[in-house]
């Protein structure tokens, strides 16, 4: 999904997207629901910058997500974490936690409302005894604007990126093209992704989570005004 960005991801969201600040309520957030918290498992981790800000606020953070490069650049940063190249939908590694992440509407990218359920069944198997799940929704149906255009550029280590992105909607699934121009020392490249993120309402997502056993609680600001979700299995 982002073969072509995967290296200057973080040269563009540094740009607006605080990670230490965000880390520091989340990882406030966790000890609070779990006062034991310790481990956790961040799952579509991207280049592991939660994770990283996370483990520095005393945390022990592992990740997984589906694309490789991103992957590669998580344990440059993170040398201690595990790390495992998985479907949020369908992972099984050894290990459980005392609190289970997926942050930046990264549930989104399941698609249909089918797997969303099928990652939580996931996310709550490997579930510590008392763990949490927090999840950080993408956008509901009607809340986002076909018309809008974003616009973002950054400059970083000889390199400038600039990045558009257009949004189309068809029916419970948004699609989102990015269009970049990347310049350095030996000239402009032009890439382009799209990115396919289903749209669920609050009430469907709750249903999602109840129907794979978990009691869930919804915030509607969340970290960033996405809103939250905060989940846990039955006693």
């Amino acid at each position: 999904m982002f073969s072509e960005s995967a290296e200057v991801y973080d040269l563009i969201y540094a740009q607006f997207k605080n990670y230490r600040e965000e880390s520091t309520r989340l990882a406030a957030l966790l000890r609070r629901l779990n006062p034991s918290c310790r481990s956790v498992l961040d799952v579509a981790c991207g280049t592991g910058e939660h994770i990283r800000q996370l483990t520095t606020l005393g945390l022990e953070v592992d990740g997984i997500d589906l694309d490789e490069r991103f992957l590669q650049i998580a344990a440059r940063k993170n040398p201690g974490a595990r790390l495992w190249c998985a479907d949020m939908a369908s992972f099984e590694v050894d290990a459980r936690y005392d609190a289970i992440v997926c942050l930046f509407s990264s549930i989104g990218y399941v698609r249909t409302l089918d797997r969303v359920e099928q990652s939580l069944r996931c996310f709550r198997r490997h579930l510590n005894v008392g763990g949490v799940i927090v999840v950080e929704p993408w956008f509901a149906p009607g809340q986002l604007d076909p018309s809008f255009v974003m616009r973002n550029s950054a400059d970083g280590d000889g390199l400038r990126v600039e990045r558009v992105s257009h949004l189309e909607i068809e029916g419970q699934l948004s699609r989102l093209r990015f269009d970049y121009t990347l310049t350095d020392a030996s000239g402009v490249r032009n890439a382009a992704e799209v990115h396919e993120l289903g749209l669920f309402t609050a009430a469907e997502m709750l249903a999602a989570f109840e129907a794979a056993g978990l009691e869930v609680e919804h915030d509607e600001i969340g970290l960033d005004g996405r809103g939250l979700y905060v989940a846990r299995a039955p006693d």
